[in-house]
C-alpha cells in the first residue's frame, strides 16, 4: 500500500509566515492534485513549545541562522515558529485537510528538534509514524511539503532507513536555502540514499504501473 505524506504544510512556513519558505504555498495545489490517488494521507505538523531550544529567542545574543551545539549536535537557530496552538502552527488555510487520515505532531520536546516525521534529530524518540504505517500495510510513501532541505530531506532519509520505499515529488517541495543550492543538494542526497525522485504529473501513471 502507498501513502501520501504531507510534511509541515503550515502557515508559518508560507511566504508571509514566521519562518518563510520562498514559494512555499506552491506545494498546496500539488498536494491537492495528488490526494485523490491515495487511500491513506498523513500530515505532519511542527508543534513546538514556546521555550523550544531551536528558537534563537531562547539563546541570548544569537540570531536566526546561527548554529549552536545542542546536546552534542549542531542546531540551526530559527525564528519562533509553529508554536503549539498558535495560528502559525495551523495547516495552510487553503489546504483541504478533509482527506487527511492521520496527523503526526513533532518537535514537542523543548530540548530536541525533530525535522524528520519519523524520529527526533538525535534518534532518541520515535513519533509513532513507523509503527502506524506498518500497521496500515504501507510499504511506499510519497513526500510533498516543506522544507526540502530540512524536514522533507530528513523524513526521506529516515523513511529509507526504516525500510520504506520513499518517493519525493520534486515539484511538491520547496527549500529554505539558507545557503544557495541547499534544496538541490537535499534532493541529490535523498536520491543517493535510495529515494526515487518524480514529478507530480507522473505519480498516477507510476502507481498504476
Amino acid at each position: 500500500m502507498d501513502a501520501l505524506l504531507l510534511v509541515d504544510i503550515q502557515n508559518d512556513f508560507m511566504p508571509t509566515g514566521a519562518l518563510p519558505v520562498s514559494d512555499g504555498d506552491a506545494v498546496v495545489p500539488v498536494a491537492h492534485a495528488l490526494m485523490p490517488s491515495f487511500e491513506l494521507i498523513v500530515a505532519t505538523q511542527d508543534w513546538h513549545p514556546a521555550d523550544h531550544a531551536s528558537f534563537a529567542s531562547n539563546h541570548p545574543g544569537t540570531q536566526p541562522g546561527d548554529v549552536v551545539d545542542l546536546d552534542g549536535i549542531d542546531q540551526v537557530l530559527w525564528p519562533d515558529h509553529c508554536v503549539q496552538d498558535s495560528p502559525g502552527a495551523s495547516f495552510h488555510s487553503g489546504m483541504d485537510i478533509g482527506p487527511v487520515g492521520h496527523v503526526v505532531r513533532k518537535g514537542t520536546d523543548p530540548r530536541i528538534d525533530s525535522y524528520s516525521a519519523f524520529f527526533d534529530n538525535l534518534h532518541l524518540k520515535e513519533t509513532g509514524l513507523v509503527d502506524f504505517l506498518r500497521e496500515q500495510g504501507v510499504s511506499r510513501v510519497y513526500l510533498v511539503g516543506l522544507a526540502t532541505d530540512y524536514c522533507v530531506k530528513f523524513t526521506a532519509l529516515d523513511g529509507v532507513q526504516a525500510g520504506f520505499e520513499v518517493v519525493v515529488v520534486a515539484d511538491g517541495v520547496r527549500a529554505v536555502d539558507l545557503s544557495p543550492g541547499d534544496g538541490e543538494r537535499a534532493i541529490e542526497e535523498a536520491r543517493s540514499a535510495g529515494c526515487t525522485i518524480v514529478v507530480s504529473a507522473d505519480v498516477a501513471a507510476r502507481r498504476r504501473g
